[in-house]
């Protein structure tokens, strides 16, 4: 049977992490006696601390593995997992880590499309927050305290228990982790309405590198900006955020209307990259692209499909005007729209069947495990028929038999919000982002380079597409392939390479809190924002 399938820069990993596994055994001892030693119960926290000789270490880890890519054995594992159901634990970890030479990965959903929030290429320690998932919801205020370790899902049924017209603009995956998703801006399907949720927090815990724990006041206003779309490991490790919640009508109505090529595709999704961004600003129709096989006049065939993806947060009857004024060549009828509460459309766009009990979204096994890889862009001008046709071409090709794209349209008010008011720099100017991923279930180096090969050469193709100078991308689809740090600390210039695609001129202001507050840079990965010695240093 063939191994499964890891990357070039895996392949660096697990040489490196073979010989400091041995390095480090010592410090491994050491670091769970000083576990012990300072813990304020010791037997409490030996409760949530596994090792690899723990009967329990491997269901853990693996449980919030959500690609496969990275649940293999050939992966690199921490030498400790902690689940820590006490911030003290997390305050022991951060000391006895800092003290014995292990670096921290922290992980809330498992999420990480890089497998960053629970792979490291030296020894290392997973606290995985899935214990800390308390949520919080004031109905007076319109506000919630949700601990980071709580998922999407988790989020939205505790909202929905105390009231079916708030709500909170998050991602359609129900067992995403709100800590990674927010610190890195999140999004969801009412973002032309409610924008990102980052932009909904106004307050934060969390624990810095020297285990103290800060809220909005005493960190100050430069942290809280960072944590908010930045990547919050890069700074600490964030306990809860205070968010504030959205309105939304007792009654939204959702459909998805599927057109091949054969019926008119391409001229649907050329128009709609004109039209999407300035639809009213409650409408959101996503496209997704995929493969297919149908029949077509009596024969079968593989075709290329567009599925029209929408929420429209109002009645059906309104919805229906509306398309016929803005839209009215996607043809879309009564019949096509279904009406329904705002909860029960997070089960729809999740792809639960109908009439599915809202507890679904309070389980956080995944829906799915696959391989896959995925990458991101922005698109600021329509894309030719042409230049649409040259990527359904590639999606005839073996290795797309489970690839997709997801073109999610702009506008509203995300027009209205500085690319500086959060990290999170996308705004005003786009048309729409573009999500690639392609998906296979064959173990194997030989499958992962045949599809990670096929969706770089699609992402070459769109180059003259998308945006430029920077070619942007969206930090929460994260990407190895747009540039990696050195390792230990790397250097301003190798770290721009990567950080300005992700957060423009936002990244020169993120360093300089990074610098702020954590300058020894213990908190680091292979995407972590670089500390200086001295802001002075990045110019030269």
């Amino acid at each position: 049977m063939k191994t499964p399938s890891f990357s070039l820069l895996s392949l660096l990993i697990v040489s490196l992490f073979s010989i400091s596994w041995v390095v480090s055994a010592d410090s491994h001892e050491d670091f769970l006696q000083c576990l012990s030693l300072h813990s304020q119960n010791s037997s409490s926290i030996s409760k949530v601390t596994y090792t690899a000789n723990n009967s329990s270490y491997s269901s853990i880890l693996q449980f919030s593995i959500q690609n496969l890519r990275f649940n293999s054995s050939e992966t690199p594992k921490p030498l400790v997992i902690v689940t820590p159901t006490h911030e003290s634990h997390i305050q022991t970890t951060i000391y006895c880590s800092k003290n014995h030479g292990m670096q921290i990965r922290v992980r809330s959903g498992g999420h990480d499309y890089e497998g960053l929030s629970y792979v490291s290429p030296i020894p290392f320690v997973v606290i995985d927050l899935i214990n800390l998932n308390s949520i919080t919801v004031d109905t007076e205020s319109n506000t919630a305290w949700v601990e980071t370790g709580a998922t999407v899902g988790e989020l939205y049924y505790r909202i929905a228990e105390k009231s079916r017209t708030l709500a909170f603009p998050l991602g359609v995956c129900p067992t995403v982790g709100v800590g990674g998703h927010i610190s890195g801006g999140g999004y969801g399907l009412m973002l032309r309405k409610h924008i990102m949720a980052a932009d909904h927090v106004i307050d934060a815990r969390i624990i810095d590198v020297n285990g103290k724990i800060l809220d909005r006041e005493s960190m100050g206003e430069d942290l809280f900006w960072a944590i908010r779309g930045g990547g919050g490991a890069s700074f600490g490790v964030i306990l809860s955020w205070k968010i504030n919640l959205v309105t939304v009508p007792s009654t939204v109505t959702v459909f998805t209307v599927h057109r091949t090529l054969e019926q008119n595709a391409t001229k649907l999704v050329h128009r709609w990259q004109s039209i999407a961004h300035k639809f009213d600003e409650n409408l959101f129709i996503r496209i997704l692209i995929r493969r297919v096989n149908t029949t077509y006049q009596g024969q079968n065939r593989t075709t290329i499909q567009a599925s029209f993806n929408s929420l429209y947060l109002g009645g059906a009857d309104e919805l229906i005007q509306l398309m016929q004024e803005s839209f009215p060549e996607l043809g879309l009828v009564k019949e096509d729209c279904i009406e329904m509460s705002w909860i029960e459309s997070t089960l729809y766009f999740a792809g639960f069947p109908s009439g599915s009990s809202l507890d679904v979204l309070l389980d956080r096994t995944p829906l799915s495990r696959r391989y896959f890889k995925a990458k991101s862009d922005y698109v600021k001008e329509p894309i030719s028929e042409k230049g649409l046709e040259g990527i359904w071409e590639r999606f005839y090709e073996e290795e797309a038999a489970a690839a997709e794209l997801i073109f999610s349209p702009y506008g509203g008010r995300m027009n209205e919000v500085s690319e500086t008011a959060i990290p999170f720099p996308h705004r005003a100017g786009n048309l729409y982002k573009i999500q690639h991923l392609v998906y296979w279930d064959e173990e194997g180096t030989e499958a992962y380079e045949r599809h990670v090969s096929w969706i770089r050469r699609l992402y070459r193709y769109m180059t003259p597409y998308v945006s430029k100078n920077p070619r942007t991308a969206y930090i929460n689809y994260r990407d190895l392939d747009i540039g990696v740090n050195n390792k230990g600390n790397t250097s301003y210039i190798q770290a721009s390479i990567w950080g300005i695609k992700y957060f423009k001129g936002n990244f020169n202001r993120l360093v300089h809190v990074k610098t702020m507050v954590d300058p020894a840079n213990f908190f680091k990965n292979e995407q972590s924002i670089p500390a200086l010695s001295s802001w002075g240093k990045k110019k030269k």
